[in-house]
């Protein structure tokens, strides 16, 4: 039985760790070792969370009610630092910022007593019912984007905040929603290439135009997250094409998308799958005309959140199947990643302040593990990589244990709070905030230090550094809503496993 979060690494200085011996969650729960993670991850259950997602979700109302525009990014620099950047409504990102809302209402109802908040003003009825209409505020205009068919993005739009609005309140209108949001996503899916059209044209990088959709067929690793919603709405819908087309899109893109890598690590003896970023299909055959990427630094690198993707994708693809060949693909992605972690170069540590010496940011992803580095005093990561891999992590913890392999499931469970805990030390925005209740009785929200405001959770995300991307696709660098939502999700999944 390997130790709890006690992984051997190579030239790596890890976060603090912890011995604990488990065999399952309940054994973990009840080591005195519980308080030391609850205590390195006192920032993922804190009053300032909570009040960083009502300021935001009441602030970008002003102007924008009903919601047309999105946050999506948060700037370190220039004269828009510290505030949220909106998308239109029809961004592949808008459901994130209502899924925070909803994360944080599901943790007010079922975990009640990991809220954080200092504030004894503050009530907890009050809080659910804020959260409660501010979250309905922000989904229901997204109710119309599930009749899309020319996008592959709608399980990011739809599932973060309709999924609770169905389990939470027993939404039907909700579940209708996500059910025809399925069946627009399967209207992209295609027999003979055995996969769902991810994007219709790829022309935003300078001297690329890719346009005909009787000629190409485009296909993004990003895709498998996507999955989620089909197997979801048929499991509630009974249509099992739709769970049927995300099999075959899994597996086909286990033979495009993953490549086998040569690099072993110890204690797991399969292969280690790196992954691809964008492939085209001739549609007419379904063989691959050609591999590149859009978001990646080139077609032949490992894009982090491109394996981010991968992993957190195939994990919740094994979770609804039990199909052994998406267990073996979750889990060799995640080797390698972490692998890819902990042989990247030295720079990607500093010393923090207040440490007493102790090092940081060996498990903060490098934005692209190939890319080469050009600061090596501030070497450009992707904190939203590093949360999304995490999550696919604990999936692979959760489904292992229920198999009995609780060796390797202990081994997830450690990298993931391995990665979280590193991401909160390195990435955590120092401007918090903290919640106020006015004379009235009404919530409101103050900066911890007057002046000191950065809207999103964490710095330290890269949406893209493609060389030849257009610049208005290049944001890196910064708050990212994602980064937020998959950081607010594994904090609901440690809760809603017992580890907390």
């Amino acid at each position: 039985m390997g130790s709890w979060y006690n992984i051997e690494t190579k030239g790596a200085s890890a976060p603090a760790t912890f011995t604990a011996e488990i065999s399952d969650f309940k054994t973990l729960k009840r080591n005195p070792q519980h308080e030391s993670l609850k205590h390195c991850l006192v920032e993922l259950y804190s009053e300032n969370v909570i009040a960083k997602v009502l300021r935001a979700a009441v602030d970008h109302l002003l102007e924008n009610n009903p919601p047309a525009q999105y946050p999506e990014t948060v700037p370190q620099l220039g004269s828009g630092k510290g505030r949220y950047e909106s998308r239109e409504i029809d961004f592949w990102t808008s459901g994130f910022f209502p899924g925070c809302i909803y994360l944080l209402l599901e943790r007010f109802i079922k975990h009640p007593h990991a809220l954080g908040i200092q504030n004894a003003e503050v009530s907890l009825p009050v809080l659910r019912q804020r959260f409660r209409g501010l979250g309905h505020i922000w989904s229901e205009p997204l109710r119309s984007q599930a009749l899309r068919k020319d996008t592959h993005d709608l399980g990011f739009v739809i599932m973060p905040h309709m999924r609770p609005r169905w389990e939470l309140f027993h939404d039907e209108s909700a579940l209708e929603t996500i059910v025809t949001a399925a069946g627009s996503l399967y209207a992209r899916y295609d027999p003979q290439v055995q996969a769902i059209r991810s994007w219709d044209t790829f022309d935003w990088h300078e001297g690329v135009e890719i346009t005909s959709m009787e000629e190409n067929f485009l296909v993004i690793i990003d895709s498998m997250c996507n999955m989620d919603l089909l197997f979801y709405s048929a499991a509630h819908s009974g249509n099992t094409a739709l769970s049927d087309a995300a099999v075959n899109h899994s597996r086909t893109l286990l033979k495009s998308h993953l490549r086998v890598e040569t690099v072993t690590r110890r204690g797991y003896a399969g292969c280690l799958y790196s992954s691809a970023h964008l492939v085209n299909f001739a549609p007419a055959t379904g063989s691959i005309k050609e591999v590149r990427t859009a978001q990646g630094y080139s077609k032949d690198s490992t894009w982090s959140r491109g394996q981010a993707w991968a992993i957190l994708g195939y994990a919740q693809t094994y979770h609804w199947t039990g199909h052994a060949e998406f267990l073996d693909a979750a889990c060799g992605l995640a080797e390698y990643f972490v692998s890819r972690l902990e042989t990247a170069p030295e720079c990607v540590e500093i010393e923090l302040p207040s440490s007493g010496g102790r090092r940081v940011g060996r498990y903060v992803p490098l934005w692209d593990f190939d890319a080469p580095i050009q600061d090596s005093q501030n070497p450009l990561r992707d904190t939203s990589a590093g949360v999304i891999a995490a999550n696919g992590m604990l999936v692979l913890s959760n489904v292992l244990a229920g198999r009995g392999e609780h060796e390797l499931s202990s081994r997830y469970l450690e990298l993931s709070l391995r990665i979280v805990q590193d991401v909160l030390d390195f990435a955590l925005a120092q401007e918090k905030a903290h919640l106020v209740v006015s004379e009235h009785g009404e919530l409101a929200c103050k900066d911890s230090i007057a002046g000191g405001r950065f809207e999103s959770i964490l710095k330290h995300s890269t949406v893209c550094n493609n060389a030849a991307s257009f610049s208005k696709n290049k944001p890196s660098d910064h708050g990212l809503v994602y980064a937020d939502y998959y950081l607010l999700e594994f904090g609901g999944r440690l809760l809603d496993m017992g580890i907390l």
